[in-house]
């Protein structure tokens, strides 16, 4: 298991001085770092239909972007390329295991690791990106500069589908080795080269914007069936021009999109499907036949440790009278007297049997579970795993 050690901070002192304000260098985060993955492992990952990879190339400033499958390596040159794979989490239980250091942030945050392997002089080019990410310096050495956010640098198109930025200042210029980690919040630009042969890892975070949002809401409604109340207007006085729209029309549309939002059963019941979605496909192995609710206590005698899936999206609300659970864009409403079992669920990526054992009696959980564990997304530790 992968420590974490964010130079002399307490893991409240990094959120509060450093979190979305500003880039830290991290010297020796992981000490004595050991990769979870091999360079050979990371290409036959890129050769899968299921997984999203590119391969970007750097020759003579002329910047190329190539999206897997793979069914060679021949793009890979010795200098000047990389090779990018994301949710390796998905697919990599040991690769998978790094993301938990980094759990001091919320789940719903946290949204995949993606891995690149770069030749010398390998990267993507200066660019931003409009969401945290932690950095891990793998086997190599990578260089990399690091600036604060400027609404006045220009973003350009390399090509189609490689967004760069102009040349920046950089507060951070260093020469990463295994083990570093940098942190760089939105917004700040950012470039990286490889050294020598190097791979390192990147744990993103989720940040949806305004119109995301929005827009997932409203389907929400539409698949529900929700939000069916209809302008009105009662207290209609004859108006002085009939082509105005009036500023007391105009609240009044306004609070009829805003009482909807306002309905908390309905907005957090939207909000744990929507942010619970992988955005990548999942290595789920389904089991050959259903458990039933009858079968799942004797099931669980056969290994005493439960396990998430890789690339599981877990979480949970405290409602009013009841708890949200809600895993990979499904939601499932259980009694508060299960909140530590929950807990064990979506805080932890294993736990016992015994750990959960006091909410057997609660038959809401016991179908929730048996329904998690038939679909994969939870499953038992064979005798002969993590040995």
């Amino acid at each position: 298991m992968y420590q974490l050690r964010i130079n002399d901070l307490t893991t409240a002192q990094f959120l509060s001085q450093y979190w979305q304000k500003q880039p830290l260098l991290i010297k020796s985060g992981f000490s004595n770092f050991i990769d979870p993955i091999e360079p050979e492992e990371l290409a036959g990952l890129a050769m899968e239909e299921s997984i999203e990879s590119r391969l970007i190339t750097n020759h003579n400033d002329d910047w190329q972007a190539h999206h897997g499958p793979f069914e060679d390596f021949t793009l890979l040159t010795p200098e000047n390329s990389t090779l990018l794979v994301q949710a390796v989490d998905h697919w990599h239980p040991e690769a998978a295991q790094l993301l938990t250091p980094f759990r001091f942030i919320p789940n719903w945050r946290i949204d995949d690791l993606m891995i690149s392997y770069s030749t010398p002089g390998g990267g993507v080019g200066p660019h931003l990106d409009q969401y945290d990410v932690f950095i891990i310096q793998g086997q190599g050495k990578r260089h990399w500069r690091v600036g604060l956010p400027d609404q006045n640098l220009k973003q350009f198109a390399k090509n189609k589908s490689l967004l760069q930025v102009e040349p920046f200042e950089a507060i951070i210029d260093s020469v990463l080795e295994p083990g570093d980690i940098l942190y760089i919040p939105p917004g700040c630009p950012h470039e990286g080269y490889a050294v020598e042969n190097a791979l390192n890892y990147s744990v993103g975070f989720r940040a949806p914007d305004q119109k995301d949002l929005v827009s997932s809401f409203a389907d929400y409604l539409i698949d529900h069936e929700l939000g069916n109340t209809r302008y009105s207007d009662p207290d209609l006085l004859t108006p002085k021009s009939i082509g105005q729209i009036s500023d007391t029309e105009i609240n009044n549309v306004r609070k009829l999109m805003q009482d909807v939002l306002a309905d908390d059963n309905t907005f957090k019941h939207w909000f744990g499907t929507m942010i619970s979605q992988a955005k990548h496909d999942i290595d789920l192995a389904p089991l050959d036949e259903p458990l039933s609710v009858d079968d799942l206590q004797e099931y669980l005698e056969t290994s005493e440790v439960i396990i998430r899936a890789g690339g599981v999206r877990s979480m949970y609300q405290v409602l009013r009278h009841s708890i949200l659970l809600s895993v990979n864009g499904e939601s499932y409403t259980l009694p508060l007297e299960t909140l530590e079992s929950v807990k064990l669920l979506t805080d932890e990526t294993e736990f016992t049997v015994s750990q959960i054992k006091e909410s057997f009696s609660c038959l809401e959980f016991m179908k929730t579970l048996t329904k998690l564990i038939s679909e994969g997304t939870y499953y038992l530790q064979e005798d002969d795993e993590f040995e």
